[in-house]
């Protein structure tokens, strides 16, 4: 499938092991994991670096490879289940934090026209996953502007 502002196509991302239960060596209580992910998202943590501090650090010491094959839920899902989920999905809060930094930039910069037009692209993708949002994971009032975006972030 192609990429949605240029004609090319995207390289394929990593694959994970196909693998139908944790790692015996990974022997962690669904319980515990589930409680360390609500911690870390309390400290302020999103829901992929959520992942990676599990799969780096783990639960007392033992890495937790993937958290949806040791509880059977995913780390959204499990935040959901725990009221601890953040106020924007992760991939809208990326895009409004890409939006600042590049409007930023070419206040600074106004003969950048490459970034120009990179963030007219941004801002682009940033209405579109707002519609597709609105109503259930964000308010249906939300409008896209550098001053909400700036106020949010």
């Amino acid at each position: 499938m192609a990429r949605m502002h240029t004609s090319r196509r995207g390289s394929a991302g990593s694959d994970h092991p196909a693998a139908d239960e944790p790692p015996e060596w990974s022997d962690v209580d669904a319980d515990e994991i589930e409680a360390r992910v609500v911690e870390l998202a309390e400290q302020g943590h999103s829901a992929s670096e959520i992942g990676l501090v599990l799969r780096d650090e783990g639960v007392k010491g033992t890495p937790i490879p993937n958290v949806k094959l040791a509880t059977g839920k995913k780390v959204s899902e499990i935040l959901e289940e725990n009221d601890a989920d953040p106020e924007l999905p992760d991939d809208l809060y990326n895009l409004l934090v890409r939006a600042v930094r590049l409007y930023e930039h070419v206040e600074e910069n106004p003969q950048d026209h490459q970034n120009k037009r990179a963030l007219q692209n941004t801002e682009s993708k940033v209405r579109r996953l707002a519609d597709y949002y609105r109503g259930d994971a964000i308010d249906e009032d939300f409008q896209y502007t550098y001053e909400n975006a700036v106020e949010i972030i």
